[in-house]
């Protein structure tokens, strides 16, 4: 946040979708776009050094497929695509929720790019919703990493968000990540902002 919030303030924080996506690791790049690819950038993203690339990629699972899927830099140790309840259904696939990062025994799924396929045995999740939040305003909101809070948003379908899961950084920039299930649940859209109404 560029102006940190003081203790007592009311613990208002950005609360951003998050599309359907993939990470890559190197060998997962060469084989989907070809030998010595390098992803080429789009636009940065609001958390330091990642960023949307123009590749895109094609999600497949046992009953449809999913064109254009994102692709986002840097490229990572392992190989993962995040995706909706909605998406799992039309893939066909009953993928766990689950903080970025965390693989081990998530959904297989095959990535299609333009040079070949990549065979997923598990890589496939739906993003936990959670907090990125630096250790200043974690501190301000009197909150801790590995906790759980609540968010309140506000609107004619306002909603309160369960379960999100806090993630302290000072490589982070403070933001409440949901996918577009729960942005259109609450009927969110433009520049959100949420309150931290309790840590559980």
């Amino acid at each position: 946040m560029s102006d940190h919030p003081t203790p007592g303030q009311a613990r208002k924080v950005l609360v951003e979708g998050s599309a359907r996506h993939v990470h890559l690791k190197h060998e997962d790049v060469e084989t989907l776009f070809g030998k010595g690819f390098t992803l080429h950038k789009a636009r940065a993203l609001l958390q330091p050094g990642e960023f949307l690339t123009e590749e895109k990629v094609t999600l497949t699972g046992p009953r449809g497929s999913i064109e254009r899927v994102s692709v986002l830099g840097p490229e990572r140790k392992a190989t993962q695509a995040e995706i909706s309840f909605t998406d799992a259904r039309i893939l066909g696939l009953k993928p766990p929720i689950r903080l970025s990062g965390d693989v081990a025994g998530s959904a297989p799924i095959r990535l299609t790019g333009p040079a070949g396929s990549v065979e997923l045995t598990e890589g496939c999740m739906i993003a936990k919703r959670h907090l990125h939040i630096i250790p200043a305003d974690a501190e301000a909101f009197g909150i801790a990493g590995r906790e759980t809070v609540q968010v309140k948003v506000g609107g004619e379908r306002g909603l309160i968000f369960d379960e999100v899961a806090v993630r302290v950084s000072e490589n982070f920039y403070t933001e409440v990540h949901l996918d577009y299930d729960e942005m259109n649940a609450a009927g969110l859209s433009g520049e959100v902002y949420g309150e931290i109404i309790e840590a559980l």
